[in-house]
């Protein structure tokens, strides 16, 4: 028996005959998640690439050859040495011809838990270590809160969440919790980095159990209805902005605002509160202004600003509010709507970025300054906002906005890629599909044959952490784990640190790649670097070979209940923000300076390209694409969890049975879900616990076309971002808005499909 880490949880692996044979329940964890058992039996099933493989006409005729088979070609099989020269003799053609910007390294992650063999990391040290490489900014999660939040209260988004306000001190002080999103209890089995403990749920339980009053806006019911009474309230998708904007005049025009707080700790009250009334556009953002838009009735909204100021309140924004157009704006209401409240600053009061999205937000645990696997330095400037990759591909040469500066899309000739997916994260797969074919050369190193690696030209094959030793190591999570290595790598896998090192010894680079320490002697670097940094904070982590014995080290509590930023209202002189006024800033001059007509410089509706209150459209339903419960995006998509939930092998689609019944489909049909952008098969599961008009398909599904060679293709199995538009938030952050989407649903009357995502495609041996 050993331990093994990943984002889903701590599980005890048992080997037999040299398989793992099962994932049991760590000892520390009383909430574990089912997900991680679904990875035994796809070790070494048909979708695992067990040798390096390069693409046929590639291979035949040199790069950039038939870009437009990807994804449908077949592979042949080369032997590690032919497939090193291979990479390294591209790399140095790209980087001699057109230079290192020319290499576009995006690499999202989620890959490994473990803190040396994070796929991401690894990649971006090799590429800096030849020279550096286009990158991206922010995340998928949440760009646009990422760029706007620093704008408001002066810090970097992840530092803020690791100080969010504990559980405990909801628990004890909370009276009422708006959910902006609800609580989707189903991601907290998440938490990127790895978990050792899942709490969200015990949390929820206990804060109810105290008397919280929960108050669900969204479009969906909590998955923890079962468990606790909520008021669901539901919203129209993209509303929120003018559901909080509402509210925020009911106080303003009752004189229920705290003014001495906002004098005190918060700048553009005026200008705020101007818009409100609507001096400028001549519109007063009442509460029926607000009915009109949310589809929530005034008497409502007003009722739920009153009790506000009544009871210790927190507000939730959860982290799916940011994936819409004008995707900043959510955040800046809420942060508003607190501060008017008063409430910042209180134990249990003001404001929270997503209660349960995922399981370390409002833990109270001290956040540890643990070492990482060093990247480098990245002598290429370029960049791009992460989910700018069509644009970039499509567009090389292009002007690009981004946080009130003005940029240029590199001209990219290789992707390479290691952890991650795109063709899970990324939105209109279609028009990606078309981008996909720009570069000359894509190269991806990975362990399954899912969409990515049947897109690439050269695929390598890596390992699994069940087949190498590592460190889950959290600064946000408690539990620092010895991850076991359990069976030997599968095939010919090999581990990404030793795929770049052998490439970098090609390139004349291995010593600035590896500086001379194996695998493991960085892993003891690491665990020395985090000790030392940890006694910084007066706390002694064992040595590197206690720690190895012990299987698992826990950190310290913090031992008071955790208060956000706690320190600036207590002494906002001394503790000032990073903000310009040192304050938190309503309006944000540098914002308002930007002048951005998709993002002004204070809390604002601005109604989306597509949504359910507009005047004309030609598809009827609102597409919200949330996480899945039973995979991570879109890992283990064919294990057995995943699979258990597939209705006649497809996506499930959650619809009202209003919808269902207007469109003659009962629970179980396969459904066709189409817009502009492309289509999909799905399930049906009718439900009423998704409101009328709105339909849910969660993402994750591995991709899968109908005709893989035509870009536009209908995808068999239902990944919902062939539906999704591949805009950008605004020119202030560009982030995903895959949640701004209409579609509408028929049941599917075609010849009978076969999935075959699942599938490898053909690789012959020379």
């Amino acid at each position: 028996m050993g331990l093994t880490s990943s984002h889903w949880g701590v599980y005890e692996f048992v080997v037999k005959e040299g398989r793992v044979s099962a994932l049991q329940p760590f000892s520390e964890d009383s909430d574990p998640s089912p997900i991680g058992h679904s990875i035994i039996d796809l070790l070494d099933d048909k979708t695992r690439i067990s040798a390096p493989v390069v693409r046929q006409s590639w291979l035949e005729n040199g790069p950039g050859t038939s870009p437009d088979k990807r994804g449908c070609e077949r592979f042949v099989q080369v032997n590690w040495e032919e497939a090193e020269k291979l990479v390294a003799t591209e790399l140095e053609r790209v980087i001699k011809t057109k230079g290192n910007r020319a290499i576009y390294a995006g690499s999202y992650g989620w890959a490994s838990a473990g803190r040396f063999h994070h796929a991401q990391s690894q990649v971006h040290r090799f590429l800096n270590s030849i020279g550096g490489y286009t990158r991206s900014n922010n995340t998928y999660s949440f760009a646009a809160a990422e760029v706007i939040v620093p704008h408001i209260l002066g810090s970097n988004l992840m530092d803020l969440l690791t100080l969010q306000t504990s559980w405990q001190s909801v628990c004890k002080h909370t009276d009422l919790m708006l959910a902006f999103g609800g609580l989707p209890l189903f991601n907290s089995q998440i938490s990127n980095g790895g978990t050792g403990a899942h709490i969200q749920k015990t949390a929820v339980l206990a804060a109810a159990s105290a008397g919280l009053r929960i108050v669900n806006l969204s479009p969906r019911r909590s998955d923890i209805k079962n468990d606790i009474e909520e008021q669901w309230i539901k919203v129209r998708p993209n509303t929120d902005v003018a559901f909080i904007l509402g509210m925020a005049h009911t106080l303003l025009a009752e004189k229920l605002y705290d003014a001495a707080f906002l004098d005190r700790f918060t700048v553009g009250s005026e200008q705020l509160f101007d818009y409100l009334l609507g001096r400028k556009d001549g519109t007063p953002k009442t509460a029926t202004w607000a009915a009109d838009i949310t589809g929530i009735g005034a008497s409502t909204i007003q009722a739920l600003a009153r009790e506000m100021v009544k009871k210790r309140t927190m507000i939730s924004v959860n982290w799916s509010l940011t994936r819409q157009q004008h995707g900043e704006q959510p955040f800046w209401a809420a942060i508003a709507l607190a501060a008017m409240l008063g409430q910042m600053g209180t134990p249990g009061g003001g404001v929270a970025f997503g209660y349960t999205v995922t399981n370390y937000l409002g833990n109270n645990v001290k956040k540890m300054p643990y070492g990482s696997l060093p990247q480098g330095k990245n002598a290429v400037s370029d960049f791009i906002p992460v989910a700018r990759i069509s644009d970039m591909l499509l567009n090389p040469g292009q002007k690009f906005h981004y946080d009130g500066g003005e940029y240029i899309y590199p001209d990219i000739d290789l992707i390479y890629w290691a952890g991650g997916n795109p063709f899970h994260h990324h939105q209109d797969l279609g028009r990606m599909r078309k981008a996909w074919q720009k570069p000359s050369t894509v190269i991806v190193n990975d362990w399954c044959w899912n969409a990515l690696a049947r897109h690439a030209d050269i695929v390598l094959p890596c390992t699994t952490t069940l087949e190498r030793q590592d460190i889950g190591m959290n600064p946000r999570d408690p539990y620092v784990i010895s991850m076991d290595k359990a069976i030997d790598a599968v095939g010919e896998a090999r581990d990404d640190f030793h795929i770049f090192a052998s490439i970098a010894r090609r390139m004349g680079a291995e010593n600035r790649f590896t500086e001379g320490r194996t695998a493991e002697e960085w892993q003891r670097w690491i665990w020395e670097q985090s000790s030392k940094k940890a006694a910084k904070l007066n706390v002694e982590m064992p040595d590197y070979e206690s720690f190895r014995r012990a299987g698992f080290y826990k950190s310290p509590d913090l031992g008071e209940d955790r208060i956000f930023l706690s320190e600036f209202f207590s002494d906002p002189e001394n503790f000032a923000l990073g903000t310009p006024s040192g304050k938190i800033e309503l309006f944000s001059k540098t914002v308002d300076s930007f002048g951005y007509d998709d993002c002004p410089g204070h809390p604002t509706w601005l109604a989306p390209n597509e949504w359910l209150g507009a005047q004309q459209k030609d598809f009827q339903l609102h597409l919200v694409s949330n996480q899945p419960r039973t995979k991570l995006h879109s890992q283990l998509d064919n294990g057995k969890l995943s699979q258990s939930i597939k209705i006649k092998g497809h996506e499930p689609i959650e619809l009202n049975p209003y919808d269902a019944k207007a469109r003659g489909i009962t629970d179980g049909d396969l459904v066709r879900v189409f817009n502009h952008r492309g289509a999909c098969i799905c399930g049906a599961y009718v439900t009423e616990d998704v409101m009328r008009g709105v339909v849910i398909i969660s993402t994750g599904s591995w991709y899968d076309p109908e005709e893989p060679t035509n870009t536009n293709s209908m995808c068999k199995h239902g990944n919902p971002n062939v539906l999704s538009p591949d805009i950008g938030t605004s020119k202030l952050a560009q982030g995903p808005a895959a949640h701004s989407c209409l579609v509408d649903v028929e049941l599917y009357k075609g010849p009978p499909l076969v999935i075959t995502a699942f599938e490898p495609p053909q690789i012959l041996k020379k």
